[in-house]
């Protein structure tokens, strides 16, 4: 019996394999993939030698379920079929009553909504337990998780939330440097540069404050000089409603994490 099954060897999966061998937290040996596509498994065994890597159900412990919401059902009965006693699904907008009825309610099972940056294990992700599992379960889940970024325990009811700011987020962000870039080039930079000093004051920015713990205001205002510079840019960004954009973006995104999941 295999210690840990990850269901879905697709980009999420594959950042979760990579974060737990690299951390340290289970053995190439104990690990298991079930991938459908023959493409992908060759890939997968390339890429994690020692990992077993198969299109048929295995005997394990746990489960990451990192397959589409389409596909849960049939994913839950595979996890059925491998004998599996908790397991954690990053599958948007499927609630942990409906994982829990999937699996017969014989599976303790935790949802979380992790982000893209745990590709680079960055991610910055949250979790919420359904009705059987206990705190051994959530410890468990969160240690997947570490290994490819930060982790919130929240409500189950704040997922859709969580999903408007960090899962989408990452879209903003991208969008931000976007405009950082044209701006740079219309003040006369040459692009690659604009681009390079662009990605570099976003990931500065986020790093200075993730280590000094600053509240964002009051890093803001430490570097905004009176008639300065930056207080002219702040000025332009407030003239257009950039805060509020980023605030109705959030909301906008949650909200429709929360259609998707009433229609599922």
């Amino acid at each position: 019996m295999f210690e840990l099954l990850i269901v879905g060897g697709g980009k999420m999966g594959a950042a979760l394999i990579s974060g737990l061998l690299a951390h340290g937290s289970i053995k190439p040996q104990d690990l298991a993939v079930l991938e459908a596509l023959a493409d992908r498994r060759h890939e997968l065994e390339t890429e994690f030698p020692g990992v077993t890597v198969t299109s048929q159900p295995v005997s394990a412990q746990a489960a990451v379920l990192a397959v589409k919401p389409a596909d849960i059902v049939a994913a839950s009965t595979t996890l059925a079929e491998a004998g599996v006693t908790r397991v954690l699904s990053i599958a948007a907008g499927v609630s942990t009553k409906a994982l829990e009825e999937a699996t017969n309610h014989k599976i303790a099972v935790v949802r979380a909504m992790p982000n893209t940056p745990a590709l680079v294990r960055q991610g910055a992700s949250a979790l919420a337990p359904g009705t059987i599992a206990n705190e051994s379960d959530l410890k468990w889940a969160e240690e997947i998780l570490a290994s490819v970024g930060t982790v919130e325990r929240v409500p189950e009811a704040l997922l859709d939330a969580v999903t408007g700011l960090s899962g989408s987020g990452p879209a903003y962000v991208f969008l931000m440097i976007e405009s950082l870039i044209e701006g740079g080039v219309l003040a006369g930079i040459p692009r690659v540069t604009a681009s390079r000093l662009a990605i570099q004051t976003v990931l500065g920015a986020a790093t200075l404050l993730a280590e000094t713990l600053d509240e964002p205001a009051e890093a803001r205002a430490a570097v905004t000089s009176p008639g300065g510079t930056t207080a002219a840019g702040l000025r332009a960004l407030e003239e257009h409603a950039t805060r509020s954009a980023f605030i109705e973006a959030v909301m906008a995104a949650a909200s429709r994490s929360r259609e998707l999941g009433e229609n599922r």
